[in-house]
């Protein structure tokens, strides 16, 4: 509660240079206005502790504080078998037992497949289409490969994973080392089928989603560039997807290829394909078998109460924003300038405005630094998974958000990158770069040191 009372006075102060602006006001706004910490708008907190991304927005009403704390503790708990008098429902086939083992203090877990901490996932289709154009699912599997199951339960597949270095030296001198993953399937319960794709995914962090969930769809599709009108190289394009809830196309907001179009399907689907977990948004069981899903039967409830379900949801739409730091020092100032030359701006967008949210003020017209466009991009070879996803190829990706990149090491010891978790730093990271990056990648490998290590510090102020 202290926490809350600190941000609602810095709240206060800024309220006037933040809440009077249009929502649909130029990102061109001269940002001398503007405190450059306030990376959410009024949903910022400024805490530099272990725990920064973990703290909900200011100005919750006691209501909904206690609705954000029960989402809390269920994002916390372990489910366990049925049957069982709470928490039940897990498995018979899951990946891990409760979302924070996944999403560690709310950021990442390890890049690793099963077990408490790990964040790994497979995803796996077979080429064709759904009925509703998305990935088609592999017959007994299903669209994700669930390599933990309940005692007594084989899992459907074990996934090894293993690394190749290979050592990159910049015109300076300086070496960094570059890890492939190879992913292994092995000891499937069934014969896997033929022409089978599969795609790793690292689970991402979970603060800052209500804002992303609040931007109007037409700045997002304002960013879209499919032509590559301007001629600088980025063919930002939108992603269209299907709402199991509410039998709609929609656009792709959230997911590492923009396959999910809002929070209540992205936490739900995650309960029952991570977990096992069955909710009123997704009531079907997985399960070993041809159709790889089973119906709940007539009579029986889901595993996830409605309430439950919706307090989870509402927990991750109103985490805070953790606030930016060293915005003054000198080399930070100088990164935020290399970032612009490279062109990293053209896909990780600094500045946009959230729509209109009555509900919640903070999430509410808000002038925000995400540093995503939440279109998906052509990223190069290098990083493909080779698996489409709606109208995402196997080589395009959505622009991740960048605020919050430099308390990873704070919240969740060893940072990771990228899609798969493959990248140890953001060095790394930025040398994986291709396709319609491959401009400013290039350009990265030619700055001398001092300027590599501006742009760092840049980013790492975020």
């Amino acid at each position: 509660m202290k926490k809350l009372l600190v941000i609602s006075g810095c709240a206060i102060l800024i309220i006037g240079a933040t809440m009077c602006r249009k929502p649909n006001a130029s990102v061109l706004d001269d940002d001398s206005k503007f405190d450059p910490r306030l990376s959410g708008g009024l949903a910022t907190f400024l805490d530099i502790s272990s725990g920064s991304f973990s703290t909900p927005i200011p100005g919750l009403s006691e209501h909904d504080e206690r609705i954000h704390e029960l989402g809390d503790q269920l994002f916390e708990q372990s489910f366990v078998a049925a049957p069982a008098p709470r928490f039940g429902g897990l498995g018979p086939i899951y990946n891990n037992s409760s979302c924070a083992n996944c999403h560690h203090n709310d950021g990442f877990g390890l890049p690793t497949f099963g077990g408490i901490g790990s964040s790994l996932l497979m995803r796996i289709s077979i080429p064709g289409e759904d009925e509703h154009g998305g990935p088609a699912a592999a017959p007994g599997f299903g669209g994700q490969l669930q390599n933990v199951a309940l005692f007594g339960v084989q899992p459907e597949v074990k996934i090894d994973l293993s690394y190749t270095e290979q050592p990159f030296t910049f015109a300076d001198g300086e070496v960094a080392s570059l890890r492939t993953p190879t992913y292994t399937l092995l000891d499937p319960y069934m014969p896997l089928p033929a022409g089978y794709m599969t795609s790793p995914r690292l689970g991402p962090p979970v603060f800052g989603l209500g804002l992303l969930e609040n931007i109007p769809e037409a700045t997002i599709k304002s960013f879209a560039d499919p032509t590559d009108a301007n001629h600088d190289g980025i063919k930002g394009r939108t992603n269209y997807v299907y709402n199991p809830h509410t039998h709609q196309k929609e656009l792709g907001r959230f997911g590492k290829k923009a396959n999910t179009s809002d929070l209540l399907v992205q936490v739900a689907t995650a309960f029952q394909q991570d977990m096992g977990i069955t909710s009123y948004v997704q009531p079907l069981k997985s399960v070993h078998g041809q159709s790889q899903f089973s119906f709940v039967p007539v009579g029986e409830t889901t595993d996830l109460a409605d309430t439950q379900l919706n307090a989870v949801v509402f927990y991750i739409r109103t985490l805070a924003v953790p606030g930016r730091r060293n915005t003054e020092d000198a080399p930070v100032k100088r990164g935020e300038a290399i970032f612009k030359q490279l062109n990293c701006s053209g896909c990780h967008i600094p500045t946009m405005y959230t729509g209109i949210n009555v509900n919640l003020p903070a999430l509410s017209g808000q002038r925000i630094h995400p540093y995503t466009d939440m279109l998906i991009h052509d990223m190069g070879t290098a990083l493909a998974d080779n698996r489409p996803d709606y109208q995402a190829s196997g080589t395009d990706w959505r622009t991740p958000p960048l605020w919050g990149l430099g308390m990873f090491e704070k919240t969740n010891g060893t940072p990771y990158y990228l899609h798969d978790g493959r990248a140890r730093t953001i060095t790394e990271a930025i040398l994986w770069h291709g396709g319609e990056s491959q401009q400013s990648r290039d350009k990265f490998t030619q700055l001398s040191k001092s300027d590599r290590t501006a742009l760092i510090a840049f980013l790492q102020s975020l």
